[in-house]
Parts: structure tokens; sequence; C-alpha cells
């Protein structure tokens, strides 16, 4: 399983070994128990926008972090609002991922397939630029330490497309390999990576690939695992896994590694929406017993956004402005929500939420 490899080649898919030995197989139930168990309780959620909205954030958030573009939830959740132009750059690259995200989720739902005009979409939406698949030679990966030059992925433009179009034909033909769908995503995530088909945004596109072909494989119906944190947490391993793969053919700990990421992403992800339900009915009793102007729709809008406005209160319960602002400035003085300024208009924070997000 770990012979040396010293002139490893990128080649089209599938492999023509089997890598999954004992210790992957022994692995993968324990991952899918805990994957079904997520799958299930997302789907108790009444309104299911509120784990898309409240947990891509946090993917976004964690995804642009290894990439070294560092925010803080507070900046995230102030740009979502959209209430002044001075939003950081950091923050805006966040927003990207998020609307990257959704549109990926988007084309899943809509066509049943991932495709490479899909994945190009998700890019661009990412770094707002129609570059495309890398054209110019040049690209090169190196050692954030030292800086030397450890893989040089594919340089030309008609071997990126191929490599491209035989990974979305392997994504998408469960035919081509009877290996279980955590070993096809280790697989298709290390494929991708090594194509390495952009200039910029090729980890973050990575990441939400590996998210849509749980969907489009049934094993979630929405995009609510992120190994991003995971990755966070291990970093070093993260990219030495990677590497190993190319001068060791060490496929085993690679699949290890990602397999085990999917089993603890799960079980954080339960644990945390069980906790957001349970603030949800401390939230909907406090609304109930109190206020005759509780709804459903409010209840969802202040778990959906952890910092609300009235703009989105008017949207979601249609009401007016001043209907909206009652409501919201009701709750800040009784200190259900608080009420923040940014510049001349008001937003209000749901701090129990916010609060179960930023623990981690």
């Amino acid at each position: 399983m770990k012979s040396k490899k010293a002139n490893w080649r990128l080649n089209p898919l599938p492999l023509k070994q089997d890598i999954e030995s004992i210790k992957v197989l022994k692995a993968l139930p324990k991952a899918h128990s805990a994957l079904a168990e997520l799958k299930g309780l997302a789907s108790t959620i009444p309104n299911q926008s509120i784990l898309i909205n409240t947990l891509g954030m946090q993917e976004a958030k964690d995804s642009s972090a290894i990439e070294n573009i560092i925010t803080t939830h507070d900046d995230i959740f102030k740009s979502e609002l959209k209430l002044s132009s001075d939003r950081s750059p950091e923050a805006k690259e966040v927003q990207n991922y998020v609307e990257a995200l959704n549109i990926g989720f988007e084309l899943v739902q809509k066509n049943g397939i991932l495709t490479n005009s899909s994945i190009l979409k998700i890019q661009e939406t990412l770094e707002k630029n129609k570059a495309g698949f890398r054209k110019l030679p040049g690209t090169t990966l190196k050692e954030s330490v030292t800086g030397k030059v450890i893989y040089t992925p594919p340089q030309d433009i008609n071997t990126i497309e191929k490599l491209m179009s035989n990974l979305v034909k392997y994504v998408n033909d469960n035919s081509l390999s009877d290996f279980d769908p955590l070993v096809k995503l280790a697989i298709i995530h290390h494929q991708f990576e090594s194509i390495h088909p952009f200039y910029d945004g090729n980890g973050r596109t990575g990441r939400i690939i590996n998210i849509l072909y749980l969907i489009q494989n049934n094993l979630l119906n929405l995009p609510i695992l992120y190994l991003s944190n995971y990755i966070i947490r291990s970093k070093v391993d993260y990219y030495r896994l990677l590497q190993e793969v190319r001068t060791k053919d060490n496929w085993e700990e690679w699949l290890l590694y990602i397999i085990k990421g999917v089993e603890l992403t799960s079980i954080d992800t339960i644990q945390l929406i069980h906790k957001i339900k349970a603030a949800m009915l401390k939230m909907k009793n406090v609304l109930r017993n109190s206020y005759k102007f509780y709804s459903q729709d409010l209840l969802n809008n202040i778990f959906k956004h952890p910092y609300t406005k009235i703009e989105y209160i008017m949207r979601d319960l249609h009401v007016s402005k001043l209907t909206a602002a009652n409501y919201l400035n009701k709750l800040a003085e009784d200190g259900v929500l608080t009420k923040n300024k940014m510049g001349r208009n008001n937003y209000y924070v749901n701090e129990d939420l916010i609060s179960l997000l930023t623990m981690r």
C-alpha cells in the first residue's frame, strides 16, 4: 500500500488498483452510520433553510480560513446584512463562498449531475472572474515554509480539460467503479486538487464539490456536512497525506483521514443541530407565551439570520416597515434580541444562536 513511486503521474480515473484495504473497509460503517443519522436529523428541522444558511456561513468562514482568508463571525454576519458598502475584503470573499455554495447546490438539484459548466460557475462565483481553466503554464504547488516546489500539476489546457472531463464522468457514472461512495469522495477530492484546474480557488471549489457529491449520491439531502473545520484542525496532515499519495502511493492513510473526517464532522454537526433545535424551542416558548405577534415565520427568521434586520422581517412576515421595526424593537427592549447600529441602520442579534456557532 505504501510502495514508493518516484515518478508519480496523474492518470485518468478510475484507478487501476484496489485501494479498499481491510482498515478502510472497517472504518466505513461508523462514518456511514453518523452520516445517515445527520441526514435524518436534518429532516426534522421545519424550515431547512435555517441549516443551509447558518451552517453554510460557518463553512464559508472555515473553508476560507484554510486559504488564510481570516475573518470573524461578526464580520460575515454584518456583511450578509449589506447595510454598509464598507465591507472587509475577507468578508466579501466569505460571502462569495456562500453564493458559490448555494449556486452549486441549486445546479446539482436541478441537473442531478455535476458538470464541468457547474464547476466553472462555482469557481467564477468564488473569484468573481471568468478566467476558467488554466491556459498558461507556470503553476506549481510549493511548501509553505521553504517555498520548495513539491508538486507540478498539468500545465497545458488540453490535458486539464481532458482530465476534468474524465473526473466529472467518474463523479456521475457509478458503473465506472464499485468503490464505496466515501472512498470515491476521497479519490475525487485528491484528483481535483491534483489537476488544480484553476489559477485561484481550487481548494474552496474542491471542498464545495465534496458536499455536492454527497448530495448527488443521496447520502445527504442538504449541504450541511463540511470538512473544512476538520481540515483546519489537522491542516498539516491534510496537505501531507495529499502529497503522500503522489510520493508514496499512500492511499490508505488518505482514505482513512477523509473517512474519519466524515464521521467526526457528522457527529459534530449532529450535536450542533440538536443545540439549535433546543435553542429554537426555548425561543418559541418565549415568543409564543409573551408576544401576540409570535409566528413560526418570525422564529424561522431569527434563526435563519443570526443577525436580522427590518427588511428581512418585512419580506418573511409580509408586514410593513413600521410593523417590522416595532416587532424587533420590542424583542430588543425585552432582551430577547440585542439591538446594534451600523451607520444609520439597526440590526438585531440572536445571541443564543451566535454563541452556538462561535463555541467551536
